[in-house]
């Protein structure tokens, strides 16, 4: 990077921390560090929310994303105004009569100490290790991009992300969210707009290219149980995914709970569902445009750079010459293809296009067959280096192609993005270990000074613990699945037990509590089972639909125990402790 884009980054991380800093200096008691002293609007609300959802991950991986599989990620969405509706409707306004500093503190109210504690638990664990995901999965593909050290990029942005976390607590956390999502989609969208003026086609024919190339593939109505990714997960998988997470998750819900009222959070709420698919659409438009682009200019073999610059000074120098050579001449003959495809559409000639799409297909998985041999060479000169490269695919056009500054500027996108959904994350560990585990369980009558340390002390330990799990994590599949996968693991039994807790009334402590462990066996034993034969079934299930079988699991299970366990009466009210404990 040049020297104004060095100046431009790391002027933008500073900004955002010292800001962060400054505006919540000295918070002094409980109330205004966890839940912000209650007096965010709306706006703030559903501004944080979308930032704690929009990692780095979703803008080093969402593009690359639809560079290799198109538009079709975007299914993944549809349920989440849905999930909204339902959270607003249903979860918020007993969370807000309750007056919760966490979410799991309702299932105290509802159940017993031992229930909300489990639940505190599960979040603990999977929210732990993703949040040193959150803070990996940018620091593995900004390190190498930018040629830093991978353990001093995970330092750098943990201790960025700890410095106005601890300090400021949720209100550091809400604020700090609105100028990083100003320049998260500021900088995306100013990209999208370049990479689109850099086209040597006009638009209407990139949009025909991509297509035509099926990159535009949005909507998918077969139901297939495997297939991560179509309506039917969207909206009914991804749909529990969203209602656990926005709804049980305390990294989400200690953002709305900081709203000034019920209305505000819920407003905020409803923001977020109207305003995330378009975000996500842009994003994944973007990623298409990428792909468009490097069809009339020639894309790299591979786009990690530090790997193919390891072949060139390596025994296997010369093969990897030759490769380069066979792939830059399939991508000149698929050239004269799209050229051909281009003027097929020009005059409306069908059989034109018929034959240039098959064509075009056939110089694709030409294509693949000379990057997978490239890979293969890398392999071999370093049996550790993982070739999955589309995470790096759009960084490397904006290294490549973007003038100036906007690279700066996107770099910036990265880090801002890492550090506002780790924020969140730090946040909400440090608040429910301390209210949830410490307050309830270990040290039971401390006074508000006391609890206000602990929670910045949980806090910055939760900070250290995801830098090192970041330090020594290792990279697999593509990193916003990854995240999504690690979720799904523990999100549906968390869900599950807050259904039951909401409208099944008959169901005591003891059953559901037992109904959740059953639960989420069942979910590991399938997922470590998944792509295999169990006894005697062949087991190949999308990763989103195990939200769909914790939660029922759950449901399931706490209604057959409730029948054979003996427990204390229902109340009135629905809960069988009514007395607070927090």
């Amino acid at each position: 990077m040049s020297f104004w884009d060095w100046v431009i980054l790391f002027s933008t991380l500073l900004a955002i921390v010292g800001y962060g800093v400054y505006k919540t200096y000295g918070e002094k008691d409980m109330e205004s560090y966890i839940r912000g002293t209650g007096s965010m609007n709306w706006w703030t609300i559903g501004l944080s929310i979308m930032a704690t959802q929009a990692s780095a991950i979703t803008f080093l991986s969402t593009p690359g994303q639809a560079y290799e599989d198109g538009m079709r990620f975007i299914q993944f969405y549809f349920g989440l105004p849905l999930a909204m509706i339902i959270l607003s409707v249903t979860f918020l306004p007993i969370y807000y009569r309750l007056k919760v500093y966490t979410a799991y503190e309702f299932l105290e109210e509802r159940f017993d100490l031992k229930t909300r504690t489990l639940a505190a638990f599960l979040f603990l664990i999977q929210r732990g290790l993703a949040a040193g995901i959150t803070i990996y999965a940018p620091a593995i593909i900004l390190s190498t991009l930018l040629g830093w050290n991978l353990t001093f990029t995970n330092v750098f942005i943990g201790v960025l992300v700890i410095i106005y976390t601890v300090s400021g607590g949720t209100k550091a956390v809400s604020i700090t969210q609105k100028q990083q999502m100003a320049v998260m989609m500021g900088g995306m969208i100013l990209a999208g707009i370049l990479v689109i003026k850099m086209l040597p086609v006009n638009f209407s024919e990139a949009l025909h290219v991509a297509g035509k190339m099926d990159k535009l593939n949005i909507v998918n109505f077969e139901l297939n149980l495997s297939d991560r990714y179509n309506f039917w997960s969207g909206m009914t998988a991804a749909l529990f995914l969203f209602m656990s997470y926005f709804g049980t998750d305390q990294s989400q819900v200690q953002r709305y709970l900081s709203g000034s009222s019920l209305t505000q959070s819920r407003m905020g709420l409803m923001m977020n569902g109207l305003l995330k698919v378009p975000m996500q659409f842009v994003i994944l438009f973007i990623g298409v445009m990428v792909f468009v682009f490097y069809q009339f200019f020639q894309p790299p073999v591979v786009f990690n750079k530090v790997q193919t610059d390891q072949l060139e000074n390596s025994a296997y120098r010369e093969d990897f010459i030759l490769l380069q050579e066979e792939f830059s001449q399939v991508f000149q003959e698929k050239n004269l293809h799209i050229q051909s495809l281009l003027q097929a559409v020009e005059s409306n000639d069908d059989s034109g296009v018929a034959e240039a799409k098959d064509k075009i297909k056939e110089q694709m998985v030409y294509q693949e067959k000379v990057r997978s041999e490239v890979k293969d060479l890398i392999v071999k000169n370093n049996p550790t280096a993982e070739t999955r490269d589309t995470d790096y695919v759009f960084m490397r056009f904006v290294m490549d192609y973007l003038p100036t500054g906007v690279v700066g500027l996107l770099f910036a996108v990265i880090f801002s993005a890492a550090m506002s959904s780790t924020a969140s994350e730090l946040n909400a560990l440090g608040a429910t270990s301390t209210m949830d585990i410490y307050k309830r369980s270990i040290v039971t009558k401390g006074n508000q000074y006391h609890y206000l340390v602990s929670s910045k002390v949980f806090t910055a330990i939760w900070g250290v613990f995801a830098i090192l799990f970041a330090t020594y994590a290792t990279l697999f599949e593509n990193l916003i699945q990854a995240v999504n996968l690690l979720g799904s693991l523990f999100y549906g039994t968390i869900l599950g037990i807050f259904i039951v807790g909401f409208y099944m009334k008959w169901v005591r402590g003891n059953a559901v509590f037992i109904a959740a462990f059953i639960a989420e066996a069942i979910v590991l034993l399938i997922h470590y089972n998944n792509e295999s034969t169990f006894l005697g079934f062949d087991i190949s299930i999308g990763f989103l639909w195990y939200n769909v079988i914790g939660c029922i699991a759950v449901m399931l299970f706490a209604a057959l125990l409730q029948l054979i366990l003996p427990g204390p009466k229902i109340g009135s009210a629905g809960f069988e402790n009514p007395k607070s404990n927090t």
